[in-house]
């Protein structure tokens, strides 16, 4: 019997998992136990910072492990990647804003910024509109979300759709709240907004996935027991963000749902990409496609 003289050496530290989430409050909040190495059992994590729009486009060129991505993308990214069951956003009160100069500007022929036609901010915005502005709007122009409001403002488009912190700034650009996304939404369907999801590589295995899972349930939990630890994380990153404002933030988009997306959020999900497929917004899910292996 021969034996291998240089046995390849076990490995210790394996590589960290390679994540994308935003600079803002709620993810800050959500991974930061994670991100320091406070979760116990938890793979490493190699953090990159970007904004939605930004991880969207990672999603679909298969790039990272795990991202922060739109629910409005899973269509197009469920067959590289799984559904994670939490560390999501999802919730009520908190869905995007149109927001306009003018008060009760018909948006009919107008032109709209909105942050990303791959957004779930996106999604509510179309349905909403195919229902509220029968003659339709005019020209759609994608920006990113901090130029929007001061683009209404001085009129360089006619109304905007606005996400994040927004909801709690716009009066300060002498904005009027014309419609909320969030509002109708839950108006029409009884169910939470879905905004953001995290998905994880299928290529990990499903033992890697379910660790993932727990981690990401971990993490929030811990955060919940000691939001304070969590503080200079979520402050370093929240872009000169008021921390009262970062507060109210954080209070909005972390929930029961960033926990456990649960019946209800799962139904909310399907709910909103049936609904958008069914305008041809996106393509049609699969029976499965949300299901966690």
């Amino acid at each position: 019997m021969t034996t291998d003289a240089n046995p390849a050496p076990f490995d210790a530290n394996p590589a960290p998992i390679r994540i994308a989430f935003s600079p803002c409050p709620n993810d800050t909040f959500v991974f930061d136990a994670w991100a320091h190495g406070r979760v116990p059992g938890a793979p490493a994590l190699d953090v990159t910072f970007a904004d939605i729009d930004i991880t969207n486009g990672m999603a679909e060129r298969g790039e990272l492990d795990v991202l922060k991505v739109s629910y409005a993308v899973l269509p197009w990214v469920l067959e590289e990647y799984a559904l994670l069951p939490c560390g999501g956003a999802l919730g009520r009160g908190c869905g995007p804003l149109v927001l306009t100069k003018e008060l009760g500007l018909d948006l009919t022929g107008r032109t709209v910024a909105v942050p990303s036609e791959r957004s779930t901010a996106y999604l509510l915005f179309r349905l909403w509109a195919a229902e509220m502005v029968p003659g339709g709007v005019g020209e759609v122009v994608v920006m990113p979300f901090d130029e929007i409001m001061p683009a209404v403002r001085d009129g360089k488009v006619d109304a905007g759709l606005v996400i994040h912190e927004a909801r709690f700034t716009y009066r300060t650009f002498g904005l009027h709240n014309l419609a909320d996304m969030g509002r109708h939404w839950e108006d029409t369907t009884g169910l939470p907004i879905p905004l953001g999801a995290i998905i994880a590589k299928r290529s990990l295995g499903t033992e890697t996935l379910h660790r993932l899972a727990d981690a990401a349930r971990s993490s929030v939990r811990l955060a919940w027991d000691r939001p304070e630890v969590s503080r200079p994380y979520v402050l370093e990153h929240a872009q000169e963000m008021d921390p009262a404002v970062a507060d109210q933030h954080i209070g909005l988009y972390v929930n029961e749902f960033t926990a456990d997306l649960g019946e209800d959020g799962y139904a909310a999900v399907r709910g909103l990409l049936t609904r958008a497929a069914a305008e041809g917004l996106v393509p049609p899910l699969g029976p499965d496609a949300l299901a966690f292996p």
